[in-house]
């Protein structure tokens, strides 16, 4: 006689745990999805009670605040909730790439303090690299963190911060040893994004939106032991923090096959009865392509992360595909929309949605890394071709004429 319970899925799971915890998730969702257009209150009531459940944080031990779980319960999680509607979150950053990075890297101590309340979405946290003078070349950091007493003193000034002005945390990186070479000398430290010494100030984008902005700091003072794995090693923690950050924007989180953009398009083709034109229909099966290799890639890099190990190149691949696919997307809503894609009904939501899509697809490939970037990770890391030359290899930072550093 056959033991069934012995059988086992993909997900490693025997079948009878996995349909047992697919209906577990499947019965959360029923009752607590909050719909696409919830707002951030409803977020936040959403992942309490998913805390509350034990569906929040699920590889995260329990006694920091995680359901105590495996990666493969995540995907299970991740393809339920995917069949349901859910809005943009304002915790990809929060869940995406602090707290991955907090369970991998910090202190006992750090876990305790902080996972529950990110996890459990009582606390928002961003990451801050960027500044006016390192943007993709975000080595060449200027903001410096200095040690006084029981403190770390930190003054400098971020850029593009998204969601600074809601976070309650973040993850900072800081130049601790400029005279180590640039992508030596970087520590990573948790701010407390409402403390003193600390100013934000909104971005106003083009789409009417204020998701980016810059942080000031001036003297921010930071507890000696908010520093995030060794002093001086900032710049491996942020490669992996960068990688989540893909892996995240990448849509890594889907956990299958999935072509929301083509089936958009499909349904406007038909609606202006386009979809018999070969044209479109070629046009459509490239974002179909795309946006199947795209989940590939995604669930390769998930099952990489399900291995335990942090995200590799593989998180550029997908952000690659998504910025691409952003572009082609926008070229063919637009020329479904014709007239109506630069003016609209004011009471037509549709038409407000459509430029929402319109003007977001030009940051796609800035966020996260620009698509050169990721094509020299990919070359590099994936295809192994020769890294381009580099001029400041063994130079001291201080020496160094880069950011707005002059001397």
């Amino acid at each position: 006689m056959t033991d069934t319970t012995a059988t086992t899925d993909d997900t490693g799971l025997s079948t009878e745990e996995a349909d047992a915890f697919r209906q577990k998730c499947v019965d959360f969702m029923e009752q607590f999805a909050p719909g696409a257009n919830a707002n951030l209150d409803d977020q936040k009531a959403f992942l309490a009670a998913a805390a509350e459940a034990g569906l929040a944080g699920l590889p995260v031990p329990t006694e920091y605040g995680g359901g105590g779980l495996t990666l493969a319960h995540e995907k299970i999680w991740r393809e339920v909730k995917g069949n349901y509607p859910m809005p943009d979150s304002e915790f990809i950053i929060s869940h995406g790439m602090c707290m991955p990075m907090l369970a991998e890297y910090g202190t006992h101590e750090q876990k305790e303090r902080f996972l529950a309340d990110n996890i459990s979405g009582k606390t928002m946290w961003c990451q801050m690299f960027s500044e006016p003078g390192a943007g993709s070349d975000v080595a060449s950091l200027q903001t410096k963190a200095e040690l006084d007493g029981d403190e770390w003193v930190i003054n400098g000034q971020k850029v593009w911060t998204t969601l600074a002005h809601k976070s309650d945390y973040g993850l900072v990186v800081a130049r601790t040893d400029p005279d180590q070479v640039k992508h030596a000398g970087i520590s990573m430290f948790i701010l407390d994004m409402r403390g003193q010494g600390v100013e934000i100030r909104p971005i106003h984008q083009i789409d009417g939106g204020s998701h980016f902005n810059e942080v000031f700091f001036s003297d921010a003072r930071i507890p000696k032991d908010w520093l995030v794995g060794d002093l001086n090693n900032g710049w491996n923690l942020a490669t992996a923090m960068l990688m989540y950050e893909r892996v995240a924007i990448g849509g890594a989180g889907a956990g299958k096959v999935n072509q929301p953009n083509f089936k958009m398009l499909r349904k406007a083709a038909e609606a202006t009865g386009r979809l018999d034109d070969p044209v479109v229909r070629d046009q459509l099966m490239q974002i179909w392509s795309m946006e199947t290799c795209k989940s590939l890639v995604a669930m390769k890099t998930r099952d990489e992360l399900k291995a335990g190990k942090t995200p590799g190149p593989g998180g550029s691949l997908g952000k690659l595909f998504g910025s691409n696919i952003a572009w082609r997307v926008r070229e063919m809503a637009l020329e479904f929309a014709g007239p109506g894609s630069v003016a609209w009904d004011p009471d037509d939501d549709s038409g407000a949605e459509l430029q929402r899509i319109v003007l977001n697809s030009f940051q796609s490939s800035i966020a996260g890394g620009t698509d050169e970037i990721q094509r020299n990770i990919i070359g590099d890391r994936v295809l192994g071709l020769p890294r381009e030359p580099s001029v400041d290899r063994g130079v001291p930072f201080r020496e160094l004429k880069v950011g707005t550093q002059t001397s």
